[in-house]
């Protein structure tokens, strides 16, 4: 799809979406559960549905209503390979999650997560004591339970997603299970894990994010269970608002674990307007400074932040880069390359992104099939002195469907 976006303003009320990396939690263990969990508002992305399709693949009853799925856990052997999709997080977590099953099960994606490594999932996997087989450090990969537990020594450098599968498994495990986690990157991603690993009744200790226990066997108890905001995808509304107008956002909590709530630490150091409740966040276009940001536990804030750092005066640092090169697209090279197009300079050097912020100009860009990538340019579009002509502007589906229409929401 090619969508020719030219925003001059913006002003409005938005609700923001279901957290897809929430929701694919919530389903990963509502699926090993004992009874019936009620999961509300657990958004419509491709990411998600993947994550039922796998589930109901594994054997586990879905009813699906307005709003909320109805799951009863239990899983079993599938009898076909499960089709990931696009989702790195979906690969990597119900990898982990096969290995309670004693049978082969082999799990596949499309598209973008063809070319993105799998080694970790190989290496943590063998660590943890389970058959695991890639080909040649890529998908498809082979899992064969069980899952025996005991102490594990798991690399936390490349990803922490491999570990949130783990860690899910776990109560399923034949022993207790103590994962020694050394280079832990995207902490707050662990934390959400972990949290919800509780409030579906495991039993997880956390010693500063060095030593994980998680007891076994056990298993998790079904429950209802409402599915957060997302900041990740919030945090382009955010911006849009602080370079091109006004917005406010609910459904974003002041509590959460998400990583990239960050967005608004962000705003404050280049000089946003804003206010911020528990739930609901207030951003308003003001004048706006160069600013310093680590973005390495939070790399998704990454196309966001460079449409700010645009607007700002003067040169921004992010640091993180070496987060951006296993995503759908190597992102640092994908934001180079796209923003350069609408004449935004930015360097990279070394774990550094550095972004001279200046006028924007009319262009064509191409997504990299990277829905963070598309929405970004969108909102950049603010900024340009023309329209911005997105070709592939259907990878916002992998996230936030409903990006483009919640944009004509608010456009004045």
């Amino acid at each position: 799809m090619i969508k020719k976006v030219e925003l001059k303003r913006i002003k409005g009320h938005l609700h923001a979406p279901a957290s897809k990396s929430v929701a694919q939690r919530a389903i990963a263990i509502a699926s090993l559960a004992k009874g019936k969990s009620v999961l509300l508002h657990v958004g419509d992305s491709d990411d998600v549905k993947a994550a039922i399709r796998v589930a109901e693949a594994l054997g586990v009853k879905m009813e699906k209503e307005t709003d909320r799925i109805i799951i009863t856990g239990g899983i079993q052997a599938p009898s076909q390979p499960l089709d990931c999709g696009e989702s790195g997080l979906g690969i990597r977590m119900f990898s982990a999650v096969a290995a309670v099953l004693e049978q082969e099960v082999k799990l596949e994606g499309t598209g973008s997560l063809a070319g993105r490594p799998m080694d970790m999932i190989e290496n943590s996997l063998k660590a943890a004591g389970v058959q695991c087989q890639t080909t040649s450090g890529h998908q498809p990969v082979v899992v064969k339970g069980p899952y025996p537990g005991g102490i594990l020594q798991i690399d936390g450098s490349v990803s922490s997603q491999v570990l949130t599968g783990l860690l899910i498994a776990a109560p399923y495990a034949s022993s207790t299970s103590e994962f020694v986690v050394k280079n832990l990157k995207s902490k707050p991603y662990i934390d959400i894990t972990c949290q919800m690993m509780k409030d579906f009744g495991a039993e997880v200790i956390n010693n500063d994010y060095k030593e994980f226990t998680v007891l076994a066997p056990a298993h998790y108890t079904g429950r209802e269970y409402i599915v957060e905001g997302d900041w990740s995808g919030a945090a382009f509304w955010l911006v849009a608002g602080a370079i091109g107008g006004e917005i406010t956002m609910d459904n974003l909590m002041r509590n959460s674990a998400q990583a990239d709530k960050a967005i608004i630490e962000a705003l404050v150091k280049c000089g946003a307007t804003l206010s911020q409740d528990e739930t609901r966040v207030y951003v308003k276009k003001s004048d706006l400074r160069a600013f310093e940001f680590d973005a390495t536990h939070c790399p998704d804030l990454f196309p966001p932040l460079v449409v700010l750092a645009a607007a700002c005066k003067g040169i921004t640092a992010i640091k993180g880069v070496s987060r951006l090169r296993v995503k759908e697209s190597d992102r640092a090279a994908a934001l180079q390359q796209e923003f350069g197009k609408l004449g935004v300079e930015i360097t990279l050097e070394k774990d550094i992104m550095f972004i001279k912020g200046g006028k924007l100009k009319s262009g064509e860009v191409h997504s990299h099939h990277d829905h963070r990538i598309a929405m970004a340019a969108a909102v950049a579009s603010l900024l340009a002195d023309g329209p911005v002509t997105i070709h592939e502007a259907q990878a916002v589906n992998k996230s936030y469907p409903g990006f483009f229409g919640d944009m004509e929401e608010v456009r004045e």
